[in-house]
């Protein structure tokens, strides 16, 4: 079976007016601010007007540990929220928007895929409404700000080595990691060491994700520290009064972008944080509106369940108060196989033929994973459902080594063919989620806000990640001591870690144990609300690699976009 590309699959579908798909969802069109024909802002206004409908269900779709593939998991969501008009019930998508970071590297788009896709495709890879150039700019006026203070004699003692706040752009650019600016003369500004970060990972961008409210974004801004005095007081932006410009830039993109997918269902898209660094989910806004718009909210969490599922539950749910009544736990056939570390699977090279071949036990092999994966939802007290989400190369036989593991695990388990046939296709899994929503929740934190911070870092890496024990740099030491000090021990803590493993070292697949978790430096989002422990060596900018996808993107003569993926 021959399937078109994604972008000529998307370019060939149907769209409803927006006016009658807000109308659908109980969104009057004066809700709406257009972007053109297919997309529209939504005023925060809709969270009075909506306050008296029941609340849908909530469901959050995860996944094992990915390969460097990834496993589909945006394109299960969306194909999971097209099936439940087939079932005669009404779903409400929220996904984060892409990085144009990734998009242009190695990753490619993240609308979906086949027939599950978010459309209109290119805006959503690339500008959509400008909410990540909003974002860079505001981040970025800070920092200007930052130096800007220095250079007018620096009334409040900033001291230059301990100025935390770089600069962000939403491009994947290894040479802006590390830089020298200020160079040339006194006229120029300071010289200092400090560099870039992509826009997905500023602190701004979780603070817009996180935010509930207008006045609470503005709050939230005036609470980033950009560094700390000699003495080691915290310097805010508030302080450098720059927080309100700040938010003057934001004031459009805190209102979330409603899109749809192939079969007309809503998407709302909005906020993008990192999920290897920052929290990794969309915005609790979005959640606040779609959680009133139908009988199903599915969002999304990024990567596996111990990085986007863990902050989802543990710092996403205990701001916005809502509470998810089932998880889905995406797993593939060729990611258990790559879980057996029989295989070593490279991003842009193709599968090993191996991996293609007819063989369960090495899917059994894999299991560890994916165990491991459902166990760290049900840690949260959350009813999972395994979505096997179908490739054509896979076989019968394989897909049944998986239900076996599910059932093994007495949870739910369904194949879901949606690439290749929609929502249709997903009718199976759509059915088992609904039955899993329909238990009683029993959902859980994981720890206590007043639990110190190690304890809480301690906790997700024994429970969750399967580390023995955690070791902290010097560094990692002084840090930690610092903000228990300043009061912030309260805080959730987001751990930075890699994706690719439940431990920190990326080569380690399945379900490692006997290993350590190295914390060599934590840093602080005051704004956004949480304490962040680097582990392992993380990078806050990617690089793009030998044959990026910008290679194969390009403009038609007609202004169409062409080769995005």
């Amino acid at each position: 079976m021959t399937i078109p590309s994604d972008l000529d699959i998307a370019l060939a579908g149907s769209l409803k007016p927006l006016p009658d798909l807000a109308g659908d969802m109980g969104i009057g069109a004066h809700l709406l601010e257009p972007y053109g024909e297919s997309v529209a802002k939504i005023k925060l206004a809709a969270l009075d007007e909506l306050a008296g409908r029941p609340l849908a269900k909530y469901v959050l779709v995860s996944a094992i540990t990915p390969t460097p593939l990834g496993e589909g998991k945006t394109t299960t969501l969306v194909g999971l929220g097209q099936a439940f008009r087939h079932l005669g019930r009404s779903a409400t998508v929220a996904i984060r928007q892409p990085s144009m970071g990734p998009t242009f590297g190695i990753k490619g788009g993240a609308a979906g895929g086949g027939y599950s896709q978010v459309v209109p495709m290119d805006l959503l890879n690339l500008h959509l409404t400008g909410d990540f150039h909003a974002v860079t700019a505001a981040h970025n006026l800070l920092a200007a700000m930052v130096d800007n203070h220095w250079y007018h004699g620096n009334p409040l003692g900033l001291d230059p080595p301990q100025i935390t706040w770089r600069r962000v752009l939403d491009v994947n650019d290894r040479a802006l990691r590390n830089i020298v600016i200020g160079l040339g003369g006194r006229e120029d500004g300071m010289p200092r060491q400090t560099g870039f970060d992509i826009t997905a990972a500023s602190e701004v961008m979780a603070i817009l994700a996180l935010a509930t409210s207008l006045p609470d974004m503005r709050t939230r801004l005036g609470r980033i520290v950009v560094g700390y005095t000699r003495d080691g007081q915290p310097v805010t932006a508030e302080d450098l009064e720059a927080a309100g410009a700040m938010a003057a830039v934001l004031r459009d993109a805190i209102k979330p972008n409603l899109l749809q997918t192939l079969e007309n269902t809503p998407v709302l898209v909005h906020a993008g944080p990192f999920g290897n660094i920052a929290h990794g989910n969309s915005s609790i806004l979005a959640d606040l509106i779609g959680i009133r718009t139908g009988d199903y909210l599915l969002t999304e969490g990024g990567f596996g369940a111990d990085m986007g599922a863990e902050r989802f539950f543990n710092i996403k749910c205990r701001v916005s108060g809502l509470r998810p009544d089932a998880a889905v736990v995406v797993a593939t056939v060729r990611g258990l196989k790559a879980h057996s570390g029989r295989y070593h699977i490279v991003a842009g090279k193709p599968l090993p033929t191996e991996l293609l071949a007819e063989n369960p036990d090495e899917v059994h092999e894999g299991a560890a994973n994916l165990r491991k994966q459902v166990e760290n939802i049900q840690a949260h007290g959350v009813p999972a459902v395994v979505a096997v989400n179908a490739f054509p190369t896979d076989h019968p036989s394989e897909w049944r080594a998986i239900a076996e593991i599910a059932e093994s695990m007495k949870v739910r388990v369904a194949v879901s063919d949606h690439f290749t046939r929609g929502g249709i296709g997903a009718t199976e899994l759509a059915e088992a989620v609904a039955e899993a929503a329909g238990e009683p929740s029993e959902f859980r934190f994981l720890y206590p806000d007043d639990a110190p911070l190690r304890r809480k870092i301690e906790t997700i890496a024994r429970q969750i990640y399967g580390a023995d024990r955690v070791e902290y740099s010097t560094v990692a030491d002084r840090q930690l001591d610092a903000y228990q000090r300043q009061g912030w021990g309260g805080l959730p803590v987001c751990i930075a870690k890699t994706h690719l493993s439940l431990s920190s070292d990326p080569t380690r697949t399945g379900a490692p144990t006997g290993w350590t978790l190295p914390v060599r430096e934590v840093r602080a989002s005051i704004g956004a609300g949480f304490v962040y422990p680097i582990c392992g060596d993380m990078r806050t900018m990617p690089g793009l690699g030998t044959h990026p996808a910008a290679h194969g993107i390009d403009l038609a003569d007609d202004g169409n976009v062409v080769g995005l993926s």
